[in-house]
């Protein structure tokens, strides 16, 4: 659930940051929209990617004492 939260909260930063540098390139600011592009965008990207690739159903191996194994499939976080 928490990561889910985190993932929220680095989309909402991107768009906020898109919706920013989109409008700092319509004034002629270079400075502002690279700073805006190149740190908070480029940065939230790759923590988007991160969390979501932690939100991916993946299937539970478990042994019992005997080394059996089976397979449940793993809840969302």
């Amino acid at each position: 659930m928490q990561i889910s939260r985190l993932l929220e909260a680095h989309e909402t930063i991107l768009k906020e940051a898109r919706t920013m540098a989109g409008q700092a390139d319509d004034a002629g600011d270079d400075g502002t929209n690279d700073l805006l592009v190149s740190n908070i965008i480029r940065t939230n990207e790759l923590q988007v990617w991160f969390l979501a690739e932690h939100l991916v159903d993946v299937p539970v191996v478990k042994a019992d004492e005997n080394g059996k194994t089976e397979t449940a499939k793993a809840a969302k976080a």
